[in-house]
């Protein structure tokens, strides 16, 4: 497993097999959330887009 983050787009991409493998087939499982499947209908990445507000996450700034 390998986990990418870009910090501009505000964007996570969890992989689940080896990185570079090909979706086929995109399904959208919740706002902001999309899993990809390859040929045979394996589960190969989880991708969420708009990380901030789909995990509700508040950056903590220190005083």
């Amino acid at each position: 497993m390998r986990i990418e983050y870009d910090v501009t787009r505000q964007l996570i991409y969890i992989w689940l097999s080896e990185a570079g493998k090909r979706a086929v087939r995109t399904e959208v499982v919740a706002p902001g959330v999309h899993v990809d499947f390859d040929r045979e209908g394996i589960l190969i990445g989880i991708e969420i887009l708009d990380v901030s507000r789909v995990l509700e996450y508040k950056e903590q700034k220190e005083s």
